[in-house]
């Protein structure tokens, strides 16, 4: 192909269009349809990872977990930039027992303020109230109530596992998180009506700022305690990170199915489209026009279609996540016994360089392949055969 024709095929591909208008909208159409809606999809595949992590984190864990720090480290030190808040927890394992009923458990001393401030457990009782500082309750999950055989306001007794001291205990509030970890082992109480023998060492649950990386501040507590041991929610379940990336991989797979069916409707519907323009075409090749100049002009053209509808498609898919973001989805229905949604099932679609960049450049391949068979459909037959029809 000679190159400095190039100006000219790219002005005679867009004059093709601009004259055939009709057929070209049809041909952006789908294009159109298929960006907007892959755009919209992507953006509700990431605010459904941002959602799974959202109500994992904001349960009870946190961001960044620290375990076993001394009583000289304060919640206020870790509080570095990119930190919401710090949530000082003691853990003492031990049994808890009602009359006959002893069953193991890891009775967990906490800050009831911060924790209803900041965490979702209180929010997750089915009887009674939170727990509050400096009164002797205990907030009881309705497993470990069922197995003890005990209610609202009924005495309990918790024995440390490392010694022969008890705590009597009243059950102010029964809950039911859906976490397996919280439901089947824990227990809470005020950390303030702990006997300091209890408290050797304490867990720290640390909770970001929205958009902040984890792995930063993680890298700022090695450099700052480098003897203590912090883990990210990545770490400490696996099983949604793993999540997360099959959400990706499928939302990919669906990307280039939708695109592997749509240039094929684009290939059928432009070789339509060249047909009906035949004619012209044979008489550029009896011009001199080389088979290369007559398949860059086809490719030109699906390329300026690709473009208009790209852009078409992705100002209606930006739309449609501006409208919904705002309010969300309201999923609770289909995710009410979901481990991942116990806090809240509302969706919020989120834009992301992925979720905006992809859908737009898979049409272009897929486009630009689709126009390899009508292009072979001129560049193949001469200039008489066109012609004499």
């Amino acid at each position: 192909m000679r190159i400095f024709l190039i100006p000219l095929w790219t002005k005679t591909g867009t004059m093709f269009l601009l004259r055939s208008g009709r057929s070209a909208i049809m041909l952006c159409l789908m294009a159109v349809a298929a960006v907007s809606s892959l755009i919209f999809l992507s953006s509700l595949d990431v605010g459904v990872n941002d959602a799974m992590i959202r109500n994992s984190v904001g349960m009870f864990s946190g961001h960044i977990s620290g375990f076993s720090l001394p009583k000289s480290i304060t919640p206020e030190a870790l509080k570095i930039e990119g930190v919401k808040e710090v949530l000082r927890r003691v853990y003492v394992p031990g049994t808890i027992s009602r009359g006959a009923n002893t069953e193991s458990l890891n009775l967990a001393g906490v800050d009831p303020d911060k924790e209803e401030a900041v965490t979702a457990l209180s929010k997750k009782k089915i009887k009674g109230e939170f727990i509050q500082s400096g009164e002797p309750g205990i907030y009881l999950s309705r497993f470990m109530s069922e197995r003890l055989n005990a209610t609202l306001a009924d005495e309990v007794i918790f024995k440390a596992g490392y010694g022969e001291e008890i705590i009597r205990l009243r059950v102010a509030g029964i809950y039911s998180t859906g976490v397996e970890e919280l439901d089947s082992k824990t227990a809470f109480v005020p950390l303030n009506i702990l006997p300091d023998s209890f408290i050797k060492t304490w867990l720290a649950g640390i909770f970001l700022n929205e958009g902040v990386s984890p792995e930063l501040v993680l890298n700022e507590y090695h450099r700052q305690f480098p003897s203590i041991k912090f883990m990210t929610w990545k770490d400490l379940m696996p099983d949604l990170l793993q999540l997360i990336d099959l959400n990706y991989v499928s939302m990919n797979i669906v990307m280039f199915l939708v695109f592997g069916v749509v240039s094929i409707g684009i290939a059928c519907a432009f070789a339509i489209f060249i047909l009906k323009n035949m004619r012209e075409y044979g008489i550029m090749k009896s011009m001199g026009v080389t088979p290369g100049e007559v398949g860059y002009l086809i490719m030109i053209e699906i390329f300026l279609i690709n473009i208009a509808a790209s852009v078409a498609g992705v100002i209606i898919g930006l739309t449609a996540v501006y409208i919904v973001s705002g309010s969300g989805i309201d999923l609770t229905a289909f995710t009410s016994h979901n481990r991942y949604f116990a806090v809240s099932g509302v969706i919020y679609p989120r834009l992301t360089f992925y979720s905006l960049a992809l859908p737009p450049l898979l049409a272009l391949i897929f486009s630009l392949l689709s126009g390899i068979w009508p292009a072979m459909i001129v560049s193949r037959k001469k200039a008489v055969q066109i012609l004499k029809g």
